[in-house]
């Protein structure tokens, strides 16, 4: 196990990290990009009727900006036996560590979770069928819809600028206010 342990977070992680931190620093993590690629049968959705969740999605010239979180000392087990829990609930995330740089230059490795691309879990939809998806599906942790607002206010928060996470937030509101 890391010693300190870091987590890159680039989805609830950065609204809920459901870990003590000890440092949270904005960061980017190159070959990789966030997008919702991953059907949600858990947290977000359900067999039936699957949500989509964000997934770190493999890109060689991409990049993700992100938080990086420092565990605090002394709950390292703690936090990576919770983080396995919560993320690998199916085996569509896989467990890696990726070197991470920080914006105030450190470069740290961190435990990620980036999407299996074989698993059947794997998508890649137009924009709008997302939308639609998100705005109907709900989990064993609430409204698909939920997880996508709260993940686009904080990226803005914070000054990380998602354009399409703003365009399916504002899609995903036009949906929800036209339904009866």
């Amino acid at each position: 196990m890391q010693d300190p342990l870091w987590v890159f977070g680039y989805g609830s992680l950065i609204w809920n990290p459901g870990f003590p931190v000890a440092e949270r620093v904005v960061a980017r993590l190159s070959g990789y990009h966030r997008s919702f690629c991953m059907r949600s049968i858990h947290h977000r959705g359900t067999v039936g009727a699957p949500g989509l969740v964000l997934a770190l999605d493999p890109a060689p010239d991409a990049s993700c900006a992100g938080i990086a979180f420092r565990a605090a000392p002394g709950t390292e087990a703690a936090t990576l036996a919770g983080l396995r829990e919560r993320e690998l609930i199916s085996s569509a995330y896989v467990e890696r560590i990726c070197p991470v740089v920080l914006t105030d230059g450190r470069r740290i490795e961190a435990v990620t979770y980036v999407i299996d691309t074989g698993h059947v879990q794997y998508c890649h939809l137009p924009m709008e069928e997302q939308a639609q998806i998100i705005a109907r599906a709900v989990g064993g942790r609430g409204p698909n819809a939920e997880y996508l607002f709260n993940t686009a206010a904080h990226l803005a928060e914070i000054g990380l600028a998602d354009p399409d996470l703003d365009w399916l937030a504002a899609r995903v509101r036009e949906i929800g206010n036209a339904t009866p």
